[in-house]
């Protein structure tokens, strides 16, 4: 109710107070109302930078003279810049042969539109890569061990006719005809001769049907006067292992989901009549459909997945009003509750992230279009028609993320705050444990809701006429029932523990329970001694209850816990932590634990920045509300574990039938501070059969670079590890290689691997051994691929090798984990090299054992243990540390 009275007398963001009565005015008009328009050409301002190098926005208070970059709508057809035969397509030009219009918020990619120069979009291209990454000398990457299990899968059959190709033709027009429209309309005009269904971007042209002649000639008559000729060039057929194949797929599949009317956002198809309000948070869930047509093992197979959006109800305008409420810091304020935001664009159902504020702009300032100077305000109401209502509010900056390391102008994108609608979800919404329940009774589907929603998909898409048709007319029709594809079951594997005493996990793969009967397979011989607890002084009995339950705990994990020293502060400020870590260090502790009131992220990031940069010190942060959690016994259990692995021990391992094996696992995260960078952790195993210890090291680097430049290094530093360890190199190299997106896999199979390889040749000839076995395989957590025991979730263990999988590569699926809610996500594994060795059953089966490792929970993980390692390091080091950790630190799990 309050936020209700605020909106009604509520005052236009201005620099200076607006007492008009056009201001009075705008206050009482809404200020989220969202505009409906047609994204049917440039929409929101591309800019070019300063001449400065940062590319900052200009701090002038008048933006006259600033011009766009010119830039085409974007074709969402194939790319043929790597086409044998036919020349290379020109440039495109918009629809009116303009090339000076407005740059951004050009047409979204895979809309279904016949518009556009043929070069296609980067994203877009990237999104259908097929790489050939299988090992030539691989005759088959299916196993036989295992329990079969018959599963379903997301995945609907594509039946076409016999002899079914896509055959690609170059036609051009003379005399030359600059607006792709005309050309689109010249053509349809002797639809006869071609395919009923048939692609052409004004110059690529796309169908099933095969021409009599390799070079056809139509002649026909301009409507303005005069005769034109069309020639239509073979150019010859389109392999199904070429992206451009799968490009074509999709966009008949596009078509064919038009007559659903679900409304695109950014990639994906989403149903607002459909969606759900959840009203107390101004917040919705879109849900809609994630599709994809590739050719697999033997069929080409719709992929189809249920997903949601959430779209918020609040502008970033109505953030601009808030941070006003604060006049003395609202620039500061705003700027820091936007920045990387996530925003949509309603007039264009475009996606963009907020890169910066330009508070030296208004929607009054002025850019050149098509040679005139027009300002946002003007360009709006005429392009969409569109009425901006708050003219002094500043404008948001946002860059190409694929590109923001450039300064080129296109890069540049300019946003109105009251037309943007912000998406995604804040920190504070995700620690809202009631929103995120609410959420969940949606998002995760349990396996026999999903299948249901998939089936309802596919009746939809057969019973609308619009999209019987366009499959019909590409000769290709839609199997109504889910795929069928056997899997197998990997036997469950053996947990080792102190004395080497074994259980077996329980059917969800869970060991938590043993830790009663059984002791961690090493612990420190003096237990946990010489260690710190810091607590505020009125958390005393909290701590007092934490410790209780952890000496009973760990002592019947075989860890002796010795009475720390208690170091006592007035309060809970995070200086009053940093203070009395700096002057703990003169007791030398092993460890020093930390109880704080709450999960404030700017005290646990001082903590850990001086335990893991400042004093190389392992350290543990405990909440006070763990204290008072009824399963208090259970929460001991696991801290105790976690003491153990930071002081360098291990609470358990699994049967490793290889000796002379190193595992790595690498990953890449982000810095929260600056999104430009990024580190890489590398985590390895120092061979698990002959002891249990474990290296890491971080390196930074470019959050743009699709190779990671550091890796090497890295590795050679695990390498001479083991080598200190060992007195020999590892005779085995098992590298599971996290954080690769789809788009990179062509670089990271062509540089990276070849690199490393090269390197470890190099590296063993000067120890004058023979180059070591090796498998380096990619990790995929993103996989849109389920499967479905009926309508459960399959078992831990479970392998899928065939049918789904992809016959360019050596690829495998692997349910490792179990899930307590919705539906199980398989890992999607890709082997780009390996001379290990291995057969494909030893290859998985060992890979399912790595899932049994790691250490912060006793169960399976969705990853091998060292790439979930990785993971945690690389986002501790990103988010709260921003430097590299001490070396001392090394060889323990401090990051746990």
């Amino acid at each position: 109710m309050a936020d209700d009275q605020e909106r009604g007398r509520r005052r236009p963001y201005s620099r200076n107070s607006d007492d008009s009565d056009e201001g009075r005015k705008r206050a009482e008009e809404p200020s989220a109302k969202f505009y409906k328009c047609h994204s049917d050409g440039s929409d929101p301002s591309r800019i070019p930078p300063k001449a400065s190098s940062d590319a900052q926005p200009s701090s002038s208070s008048s933006s006259r003279g600033r011009s766009f970059v010119p830039n085409e709508p974007r074709a969402e057809y194939p790319s043929t810049s790597h086409m044998s035969r036919g020349p290379p397509p020109p440039p495109g030009t918009s629809g009116s042969g303009q090339m000076d219009a407005p740059a951004a918020g050009v047409r979204p990619t895979g809309t279904g539109s016949e518009s556009g120069g043929p070069q296609g979009n980067r994203r877009q291209t990237d999104r259908y890569d097929i790489v050939r990454t299988r090992p030539d000398d691989v005759v088959t990457k299916q196993g036989k061990d295992g329990r079969p299990i018959m599963l379903k899968a997301n995945f609907f059959g594509l039946k076409t006719m016999p002899q079914w190709r896509i055959v690609h033709y170059h036609v051009d027009i003379s005399p030359d005809i600059e607006s792709i429209r005309l050309r689109l309309g010249i053509l349809s005009e002797h639809a006869k001769l071609l395919s009923a269904g048939y692609l052409y971007d004004g110059k690529q042209l796309f169908m099933t049907k095969v021409l009599e002649s390799e070079v056809t000639v139509l002649k026909g008559q301009l409507k303005t006067g005069g005769d034109y000729i069309i020639t239509i060039k073979f150019v010859g057929f389109i392999s199904t292992v070429e992206p451009r194949f799968l490009q074509v797929l999709n966009l008949i599949l596009r078509r064919s989901m038009k007559g659903l009317k679900l409304e695109l956002v950014g990639r994906n198809l989403f149903d607002p009549m459909a969606k759900i309000p959840i009203h107390q948070h101004h917040m919705e869930l879109w849900p809609g459909y994630e599709t994809s047509i590739r050719q697999h093992e033997k069929d080409i197979l719709l992929c189809a997945e249920i997903t949601h959006k959430v779209m918020r109800t609040e502008t970033v305008y109505d953030i601009l009003r808030r941070s006003s409420q604060n006049p003395s810091r609202h620039q500061e304020e705003f700027r820091s509750n936007v920045l990387g935001l996530v925003v949509l664009t309603d007039y264009n159902n475009k996606t963009y992230r907020v890169n910066d504020v330009d508070f030296s702009q208004t929607p009054n300032s002025t850019f050149s279009c098509k040679g005139k100077d027009v300002s946002f305000v003007e360009y709006y109401q005429m392009k969409y028609n569109i009425r901006i209502r708050d003219h002094g509010q500043p404008l948001l900056i946002s860059k190409n993320k694929d590109k923001a390391q450039k300064t080129n102008a296109s890069d540049i994108v300019v946003l109105i705050p009251e037309l943007c609608r912000v998406t995604g979800l804040t920190e504070n919404m995700r620690s809202n444990f009631q929103l995120m329940r609410a959420m969940s009774d949606y998002t995760r589907m349990k396996p026999n809701r999903r299948i249901e929603r998939l089936t309802v998909f596919n009746h939809r898409l057969q019973a609308t006429h619009e999209s019987v048709k366009v499959l019909t007319d590409w000769n290709m029709r839609l199997e109504e029932k889910l795929v069928e594809v056997k899997g197998r079951i990997i036997d469950p594997q053996k947990i080792v523990f102190n004395q080497k005493r074994k259980c077996l996990p329980d059917d969800n793969a869970d060991w938590t329970k043993h830790f009663r009967d059984h002791q961690m397979l090493t612990t420190p011989s003096d237990g946990l001694s010489r260690w710190v607890a810091i607590v505020p002084r009125r958390n005393g009995r909290d701590l007092n209850t934490l410790l209780s339950n952890l000496v009973r705990a760990a002592s019947g994990m075989g860890l002796r816990i010795r009475d720390p020293t208690v170091l006592e502060i007035y309060d809970d400020r995070t200086a009053s932590y940093v203070k009395e870590m700096n002057s703990c260090t003169n007791l030398d502790p092993k460890l020093i634990l930390c109880l704080v009131p709450n999960n404030n992220v700017e005290r646990y990031s001082s903590i850990k920045k001086i335990g893991c940069i400042d004093k190389g010190i392992p350290t543990q942060v405990v909440t006070s509300k763990t204290v008072s959690n009824r399963s208090l016994m259970s929460i001991a259990t696991k801290i105790a574990v976690q003491l153990n692995c930071k002081m360098g021990y291990t609470p358990w391992m699994i049967e490793l039938p290889l000796s002379g094996l190193m595992t790595l696992g690498f990953d890449i995260a982000k810095s929260s501070r600056d999104r430009s960078k990024a580190f890489g952790a590398l985590v390895a195993s120092m061979d698990l059969q002959e002891n249990s210890t474990y290296f890491s090291t971080v390196a930074e680097c470019s959050a743009y670079d699709v190779l990671a430049n550091h890796l090497w290094p890295m590795m050679a530093k695990a390498l001479r590890q083991y080598q200190r360890e060992h007195k020999i190199l590892p005779k085995r190299i098992l590298f599971y290689r996290d954080g690769v997106s789809a788009g990179s896999l062509q670089q990271l199979f062509e540089y990276e691997v070849k690199d490393i390889v090269e390197k470890l040749d190099n590296e063993y000839k000067r120890a004058n051994l023979p180059p070591p076995m090796m498998a380096y395989i990619t990790v995929s957590r993103s996989s849109k691929t389920r499967f479905f025991n009926r309508e459960s979730n399959p078992p831990p263990g479970t392998v899928v090798d065939d049918v789904v999988t992809l016959p360019e590569r050596y690829d495998f699926y692997l349910v490792s984990q179990t899930v307590r809610q919705g539906t199980v996500s398989p890992t999607s594994y890709n082997v780009l090299y390996s001379n290990i060795n291995l057969t494909p059953d030893q290859l998985q089966k060992l890979t399912y054992k790595m899932c049994h490792l790691y250490y912060n929970w006793s169960g399976t993980t969705r990853v091998p243990a060292v790439c979930q390692y990785a993971k945690k390091l690389a986002t501790l080091v990103g988010t709260n540390l921003h430097t590299i950790p001490q070396s001392a630190l090394e060889k323990k799990f401090y990051y746990l």
